[in-house]
């Protein structure tokens, strides 16, 4: 056995040496990526970034909050992202067996029917009994299954940025869907407001009518200013349906009512704490999605290197073979052999070449991505920063424009009360104004609720 050893370890000996001198795999590092220093727009940016507060900070409904939390609970997105960490899971454990020797023992009993030839006569049949164990190791020459075992380990950590990203996504979601039911009920309650005032208008155009102080022509054109507003109430309780459902689908349960404050009880004005962009590579799970992605792309072009060259294995077996039962589990029948090989591709067809150009392809896209989705991460946070600081803009003007209005509105009943100088149509059309300057002020609002949660999102808040 002493020969053996001595013939088995100089083989290794040379490979590690080999291994030492020659690095094959290259260690892993983050790529370099330009960053833009601050947001456009953003005044006096700094540090101080509002993803770092919990969504129940940034959120103050308490019935929003409600809801979050039931959807954090049963969202079935989450619950595949939480499947898929598991999975990750699963192949990192299998990365790391890899490491370890492959053991099998096998346990047979074989009848044979011997041809006269094989027996030379002597008899023609025969009994054989087996009981082994095999095993066979790898040795990580080259680093293969060390990068085998970082893809895995960057692919949990995708799967668990996956998770995280999908969490911010929900809570965004479901404020935005929240916010939407806030600002639809008041739609329909201005609506209904109009729609019972241009009622009591029709009315009173009718008793103007019949003492002669207004023609037919009035009458007729407040009864369709009526029935336009009275129209428009279905087609808002259908949105509001249809919200509903959608946010019930969030929260994983049946279609149906969902319960809600109002739009008055909503923090309206925020102090937006952006950061600065850098913040995003911290913060936004998607973006770090995409970066551990690459990081699996770029460890699994390691193993595509690792296929150029030979491969070391050893394999052993024992145990014991007899061919009759009572000499089977002795001495007389034990046997052993352990064996080193080397297996160096010499011709396959230019499958490792193939090989390796698709991983270093798949590697530049996951690159590509992740310097996308920074782009983008970047994209969305100026989208919601300027959303607001329009929608601020807007409020001070709109509250001017809705008085000017509502007194166009009051000036021109009485006008049509007592002067013949105006007609109905000047009232039907400041009334049409009003209304639309009303719908326009909650879309205002809903744009500033908007705006907060998609950069709060934006910034990669949501999931701490």
């Amino acid at each position: 056995m002493k020969p053996i050893y001595h013939q088995f370890l100089i083989p290794l000996a040379i490979f590690s040496g080999l291994w030492s001198s020659c690095k094959v795999t290259q260690p892993y590092r983050k790529p370099a990526i330009s960053i833009a220093p601050d947001y456009p727009g953003a005044d006096s940016p700094d540090t101080t970034n509002m993803a770092a507060l919990k969504w129940s900070e940034v959120f103050t409904d308490t019935v929003l909050n409600q809801l979050i939390i039931q959807g954090l609970q049963a969202n079935f997105d989450l619950k595949i992202a939480v499947e898929r960490i598991n999975e990750a899971k699963a192949n990192l454990k299998m990365s790391k067996a890899a490491f370890l020797p492959e053991v099998n023992t096998n346990l047979s009993v074989k009848q044979s029917k011997l041809a006269y030839p094989q027996s030379f006569g002597i008899f023609d049949n025969s009994t054989q009994y087996d009981f082994g164990i095999t095993t066979a190791w790898e040795i990580d020459v080259w680093g293969k299954l060390s990068s085998a075992k970082r893809a895995a380990l960057a692919g949990l950590l995708t799967s668990d940025a996956a998770k995280r990203a999908v969490q911010t996504q929900l809570v965004a979601n479901i404020a935005n869907y929240y916010y939407d039911l806030l600002s639809l009920d008041e739609q329909l309650t201005v609506t209904q407001k109009t729609a019972l005032n241009r009622k009591a208008d029709s009315d009173a155009i009718k008793l103007l009518f019949e003492s002669s102080v207004l023609n037919g022509v009035a009458v007729v054109q407040s009864e369709a200013n009526y029935y336009e507003a009275d129209l428009a109430i279905p087609d808002i309780e259908q949105k509001i349906k249809e919200t509903e459902y959608a946010l019930s689908v969030l929260l994983a349960r049946a279609p149906g009512k969902i319960e809600r404050t109002s739009l008055a009880r909503q923090k309206l004005d925020y102090d937006l704490k952006p950061g600065i962009p850098a913040q995003l590579l911290a913060n936004r799970p998607d973006v770090q999605q995409a970066e551990y992605t690459f990081r699996a792309a770029f460890e699994r072009t390691n193993v595509a290197k690792t296929n150029f060259y030979p491969a070391l294995t050893i394999t052993a077996a024992g145990g014991f073979s007899s061919l009759t039962l009572k000499d089977w589990i002795n001495s007389a029948g034990l046997f052993g052999n352990i064996a080193g090989g080397i297996t160096q591709p010499l011709f396959n067809r230019g499958l490792n070449k193939a090989k390796l150009a698709t991983a270093q392809s798949q590697q530049k896209q996951a690159l590509y991505n992740f310097e996308l989705s920074l782009l983008k991460a970047s994209q969305e946070v100026s989208d919601a920063l300027s959303a607001y600081q329009f929608a601020a803009q807007k409020a001070g003007k709109r509250e001017k424009q809705l008085t000017a209005l509502s007194q166009a509105v009051s000036f021109n009943k009485e006008l049509l009360n007592y002067s013949k100088n105006t007609n109905y149509t000047d009232v039907l059309t400041a009334e049409q104004n009003l209304l639309t300057a009303e719908l326009k002020s909650i879309n205002d609002q809903s744009q500033k609720l908007r705006a907060v949660v998609n950069l709060y999102r934006a910034l990669g808040g949501g999931w701490n």
